[in-house]
This record gives C-alpha cells, sequence and structure tokens, in this order.
C-alpha cells in the first residue's frame, strides 16, 4: 500500500482538474486577437476569472494576477516596496515572522542586502504571532506586513484579521502568504483584510507551474516580470498558461466545495492519526488542535532523527515530511518548530503528517503499524535515545 501525507507540501491532481487541464489544453488561441481562436479562449479565462475572483470573495475592483506559484508572487509584493525604497522612498521597514515559509524570507535577505530593514516577530507555545510584539514593532519607517496565513511545518492559523487591523491602524500594507489556506479553510480576503493575498494550486489538487496573487484596489504594485502590457494590465507579461489557469480555478471552485467533507472526515483521520501516535512512549505533538490546520500532525519522536523516520516510512511506500517541503534536503533543525520553544534536536526530529481529502481509514490504520515498528526499531539502536532530555514543550 502507498500512502502520501506530505500534502503540506504539495497535492496529487484532482482527477475533475485533470480532464479540465487536458480538455482545455486545445484552447490555444491568442487571447489578444480577433479571430474565432482567441476569442475561444478569452471566453475561457474569463471564465476562469470568475470562480477565481468568486472562490476568495475579490471584489470587481481587485486584481487577481496569475502568477508561476506562491513564490513568484510572495516576490512581487516584497520587492513592490524594495522598488519604492530604492526610488528614495522614506519607508525602509518589512516586519514578518519566524514561521514564514523561505519564499519570504529569502527575498526578506534579498531586500536586507540592498539596504532595507527587516524585523521578524516570534511566536508563542501554540505557535501564534505576538501581536503585542508585532505593533510595537511597527514604526513611521515600516512599509509591509507579511504574516502567512497558517504554517505547512506546525498549521499553526494565524489571526489574520487581528494582523490586518493592526497594520490598518498603523497605514501599514499588509500581505499573507496564502499557500497553505485554500483548501483547507474558507477564504474571504475582504473579511480577512488583507491587502495582498498569495497561492499556489498544487497545494489544492490543482497543477504545478501556476499561482495567484490578490491585490487590493489601489494598493502599491510593480511587477516583478516586465514585456507586453496588454496582458494583465501590464502586472505580469508573458503570454498565460491558458489550460493551467482553467484547471486553477476548477481547482479553487473544487476546494471550496469540499470543505465540508475536510473539516469533518478529514479532520476526524487526523485526529485519530494523532491520537493513537502519541499512545508512543515519549511522543510529542505541536499546537492545540483548535488553532491548527484540520489536516495536520507534527509529531516528535525522542531520540529518533527525522531523517531516519522518513527513510523507513519511505521503504514501507508512506511518504512524509521534515521542515519546509522546499529545503527537504537541508538537515539543519526548524526554525519553526524551535520557536514554539522546542530544543534544536528535538525539533531536527519532528515529523509531519499531512493528510488530504483523499486519505482513508486503512491508509491510516497502515501507517501506524508501520510508524510504531519503526519507532521501536530505531529506539533500539539509538546512542542518544537513553540520554537524551524530556522535551521543552508541554504536551498536547
Amino acid at each position: 500500500m502507498e500512502v502520501y501525507l506530505d500534502n503540506n507540501s504539495t497535492t496529487p491532481i484532482d482527477p475533475k482538474v485533470k480532464d479540465v487541464y487536458i480538455q482545455t489544453i486545445e484552447k490555444y488561441g491568442n487571447v489578444n486577437v480577433i479571430y474565432n481562436k482567441g476569442i475561444e479562449t478569452r471566453a475561457l479565462l474569463n471564465e476562469a476569472y470568475d470562480k477565481m475572483y468568486a472562490a476568495i470573495n475579490a471584489s470587481d475592483e481587485d486584481d487577481i494576477i496569475v502568477t508561476s506559484s506562491t513564490t513568484e508572487g510572495n516576490n512581487i509584493v516584497i520587492k513592490t516596496f524594495l522598488h519604492a525604497f530604492l526610488k528614495g522612498s522614506p519607508k525602509n521597514h518589512v516586519i514578518s515572522t519566524v514561521a514564514e515559509h523561505s519564499s519570504i524570507k529569502s527575498p526578506l535577505k534579498y531586500c536586507k542586502d540592498m539596504g532595507m530593514e527587516v524585523t521578524y516577530i516570534g511566536t508563542d507555545s501554540k505557535g501564534l504571532v505576538k501581536l503585542d510584539e508585532l505593533e510595537a514593532a511597527i514604526t513611521d519607517k515600516t512599509a509591509l506586513i507579511s504574516v502567512l496565513i497558517a504554517s505547512n511545518e506546525t498549521g499553526a492559523i494565524q489571526d489574520i484579521k487581528a494582523i490586518s487591523a493592526i497594520a490598518k491602524k498603523h497605514g501599514v500594507y499588509f500581505h499573507s502568504d496564502g499557500a497553505q489556506a485554500i483548501g483547507k479553510m474558507a477564504v474571504d480576503v475582504q473579511d480577512l483584510g488583507v491587502d495582498y493575498f498569495t497561492w499556489s494550486a498544487h497545494k489544492f489538487h490543482g497543477p504545478k507551474g501556476v499561482g495567484g496573487i490578490f491585490v487590493k484596489a489601489g494598493v502599491p504594485y510593480t511587477p516583478l516580470i516586465h514585456g507586453a502590457k496588454n496582458v494583465m494590465g501590464g502586472k505580469r507579461a508573458g503570454s498565460l498558461y491558458n489550460n493551467g489557469v482553467a484547471a486553477m480555478a476548477t481547482a479553487m471552485e473544487i476546494a471550496n466545495i469540499n470543505l465540508s467533507f475536510f473539516d469533518h472526515t478529514t479532520r476526524a483521520l487526523r485526529d485519530y492519526l494523532e491520537e493513537e501516535l502519541l499512545k508512543i512512549p515519549d511522543t510529542k505533538s505541536y499546537v492545540p488542535k483548535e488553532h491548527r490546520l484540520k489536516n495536520l500532525v507534527a509529531m516528535s519522536f525522542r531520540g529518533i532523527e527525522g531523517e531516519a523516520m522518513l527513510w523507513d516510512m519511505n521503504m514501507n511506500t508512506i511518504y512524509l515530511s521534515t521542515g519546509s517541503s522546499c529545503s527537504s534536503e537541508d538537515l539543519e533543525s526548524s526554525a519553526v518548530v524551535e520557536a514554539l520553544g522546542e530544543k534544536t534536536e528535538i525539533a531536527n526530529a519532528t515529523v509531519m503528517f499531512a493528510l488530504s481529502k483523499f486519505t482513508t481509514k486503512e491508509q491510516i490504520d497502515y501507517v501506524l503499524e508501520k510508524v510504531k515498528a519503526t519507532v521501536e526499531r530505531l529506539r533500539g539502536i539509538s546512542m542518544t535515545y537513553a540520554k537524551q532530555e524530556a522535551f521543552s514543550v508541554h504536551l498536547h
């Protein structure tokens, strides 16, 4: 049996989305011309845009710009404010958090290298951003606050509405990396109060290579990719990925339809998996369930390296991850888990079990059987298990 439990990294394409993806390959006409092939493609994209606007409740005045990924969208937002700074704006400060993905931290490092200031706010033991610390960090030079809506590593869900209110109170623009949101929770950009919101289709059973960025009407925006101005109003140049856009829009629509199933069935399976894993001695999960994505268990097994667990699971055709999905070969400990108050050696042993709507009870039972056997085997040969100190953070 194969069991894929790395669904916060990437997801298998939904069969209905795959059908749309394949069928719409035939819609290849240039959208900017008036012949029939172009008219057909324009109609396809107009329908896709209608679905995307509805999926996140964007208003007609707002922009949704198609990108290649959340990473591209995050770079667009951050470098919009870098460009303003380089052109003379006194606003040279960005606030973010220690829980961010590398697609935020890397462009922020670039901004810092170019002369901007960056402040990273910590999280509490529940993985939540310290709102008082965030507000205290705002200065008259703060241009942007960027806080992800949910962590791919711990699943901690941030209070985006509260952070948005703080940003607005101080006249600061606010961006949220929404890669882990669509398909796992209802997303209403107007209710959240964000100025920018980014996502990737492959996180919610869409194709890879296509994503989007919501840009609220009237907020600053500088294109990252320059070229023809007749594509997306000059906000992102390059020919549109027609069938990818159509498939992404369908995936967004299906994700919202499936939310009830996800909230109940997937969550119940997650809870069952977590409760059974916690029966193994010296194990611990992170972030209380009420503050966490409904599909995720982040678990540490004392005395066992995360990479060793992943290798054993791989040999049993069970696919998990440690740390950020985009840096799985990086053996450094998880800064996100350390921010919860955990010791480095334990943070390095944290394993993520991320379910999807396709995960079954039979699969979870198989995983439990193999994890228990693996823990017993690895602890039996571990040189550190007997000597390693107890966990830093209280068991949940």
